[in-house]
């Protein structure tokens, strides 16, 4: 491969996939990158190309003499792209749609993680209404419900009364989450501090990749609705070698064991939502693939090239991959969303001044642009990524929201809180 350049094609449109663009285009090895169908910022970067279904997309692959297809959206790994993909023998980096399953059924990890004695939050998993509000009754509170598919990183709430909890259970039965809805799992609410903890998986072995903390909350404060996510710093302030390796030993490991016995095994990224709390981590759910906005993130500090990760991955073999060289340095990321994110807002409105974020020590990652002719145009709910990195987290604060203040955007909305007190 080292005498080789790559043709690579990412699948998305978001801040994540501006990111690996990014990075993916650092790569000696990367030839021509396409994304599918990638946004206005993406478009400076790759070909952006129509996603048109998976049958269009292996015969993209084959036409473009494609090495290396990277989804990025969990959606598409749960409608099985990667199977379709390596039933035409074109390598992806990505879980299998039964491996994806982590992440699509929060039902199906925690029933893993009881036969593997993998530490989690205690837990009973429902279909019917009466039975999930009568065990409801019982618990003690705070209690987390919990939709079993799919929400866009906004079905979960954590009910502080017993009133709450019966309408958040409610509201779910009640199609809120459309068919993410139909089961819920209702569990314990942890106590302690949050951690993204993310490794590279071959299907057999696991490599630890970084570590972040996300913001989820709409409001300053963690107050409001959850989003699909507000900012992020990485690493983690919690991400201390022995944590790393504990967090390995007890949960991640364990789970490609699992998996494995089930003749389903994980091969991609996998992504450990984590509660570490007083006697140790324990796992909140799974993601099963880069996190959006923590990939923002996490990979402006990675030195390593990161295009053969990915593929000795895919490829069933990541012994190949070097020891990854990380810079010391934090990265601070806020997101920049359209006003009234998460419920109604306004599309189309115009975005000035955007060249003045993207200058050092800051980066600007795209996540629903248009640009057409010269204006640039929001086309979504989260619309735009801002990185800063700095010697310290303090600095890169300051450094992120005063390039901010240079944005040019009336509609736009932001937390003001990311990475405070940290």
């Amino acid at each position: 491969m080292a005498n080789k350049r790559l043709n690579i094609l990412v699948l998305g449109g978001g801040g994540r996939e501006h990111a690996l663009c990014w990075k993916l285009r650092q790569s000696p090895l990367c030839g021509k990158l396409y994304c599918a169908p990638g946004n206005g910022g993406i478009a400076q970067t790759a070909t952006c190309v129509p996603w048109r279904g998976q049958a269009a997309l292996i015969d993209f692959c084959r036409k473009h003499q494609i090495s290396l297809v990277i989804p990025g959206p969990e959606a598409l790994l749960l409608e099985g792209v990667v199977d379709a993909l390596m039933d035409a023998r074109i390598p992806a980096f990505g879980p299998t749609k039964d491996a994806a399953q982590l992440e699509g059924s929060k039902g199906f990890t925690k029933d893993l993680c009881a036969a593997a004695n993998i530490p989690t939050a205690r837990f009973r998993r429902f279909a019917v209404r009466a039975e999930a509000l009568a065990w409801a009754q019982k618990q003690p509170l705070p209690l987390v419900v919990k939709a079993d598919g799919l929400a866009a990183g906004k079905g979960v709430i954590i009910a502080k009364t017993r009133a709450a909890a019966r309408q958040a259970i409610a509201a779910m039965f009640d199609g809120r989450f459309g068919d993410a809805g139909r089961q819920l799992v209702l569990e314990e609410c942890l106590r302690g501090t949050e951690m993204s903890f993310f490794a590279l998986c071959d299907g057999r072995r696991a490599l630890p990749f970084a570590s972040a903390q996300d913001y989820k909350r709409i409001g300053d404060g963690d107050t409001g609705p959850n989003t699909g996510g507000m900012g992020a710093v990485s690493p983690s302030p919690l991400a201390a070698a022995p944590l790393q390796r504990q967090i390995m030993r007890r949960i991640i490991m364990p789970t490609l064991a699992a998996m494995s016995r089930r003749e389903t095994p994980f091969a991609g990224l996998l992504y450990a939502g984590l509660m570490i709390a007083a006697d140790g981590p324990k796992l909140i759910e799974y993601n099963v693939r880069f996190g959006d906005p923590e990939c923002q993130a996490m990979l402006p500090r990675l030195r390593s090239d990161l295009l053969p990760a990915l593929m000795a991955c895919a490829q069933g073999d990541a012994r190949r991959v070097a020891p990854l060289r990380w810079r010391t340095d934090p990265s601070l990321l806020v997101v920049v969303a359209s006003r009234g994110y998460p419920g109604a807002f306004t599309r189309g409105s115009r975005i000035g001044n955007l060249a003045a974020l993207a200058e050092p020590p800051t980066l600007l990652f795209h996540a629903a642009t248009q640009q057409r002719g010269s204006t640039w145009r929001a086309e979504g709910g989260r619309v735009l990524n801002l990185v800063a990195q700095e010697k310290t987290l303090r600095a890169a604060r300051q450094s992120a929201y005063t390039a901010l203040k240079r944005l040019d955007w009336p509609q736009a909305y932001y937390r003001k809180d990311i990475g405070a007190g940290l």
